[in-house]
């Protein structure tokens, strides 16, 4: 996949951390990210940009620059959902590249399985397996 097939249609998260390069090191591991488009800072230190690709999805990354007005702020305010078919084996690969269970994999009301995590950047993420339709 090049950045020229990446998916960029409709909302695409755009996640702004500390430590952008591993983050998207970690996102490698934890979810199967591929990375298809990376730009260093100036400095070499930091990532101005960096684009993923999760399940069919885009996620933008780039490290905090608050010289230019972009300090870092954590958030809970959002969750990364994840909808796949096969929920036990991203959950565990998760869990394996050091991902903090928050809430397990269970079967939920609305009748889907859902678990969430949070990563070392103190990004939330959600993981939904939809259920099987008779």
């Amino acid at each position: 996949m090049t950045a020229a097939t990446a998916p960029q249609k409709g909302v695409i998260p755009y996640l702004n951390v500390v430590g952008a390069s591993e983050a998207s090191e970690l996102y490698q591991k934890a979810f199967g990210a591929v990375e298809v488009r990376r730009m260093p800072s100036d400095d070499g230190k930091r990532l101005m940009h960096c684009h993923l690709v999760i399940n069919e999805g885009s996620l933008m990354l780039s490290d905090c620059f608050p010289e230019h007005g972009y300090a870092h702020q954590p958030s809970h305010s959002f969750t990364m959902q994840l909808v796949v078919d096969d929920i036990d084996s991203w959950f565990q690969r998760a869990v394996d590249a050091g991902l903090e269970v928050v809430n397990p994999v269970a079967l939920m009301f609305w009748g889907d399985r859902w678990g969430s995590l949070k990563d070392r950047f103190g990004v939330h993420w959600a993981i939904n397996e939809p259920a099987k339709q008779a």
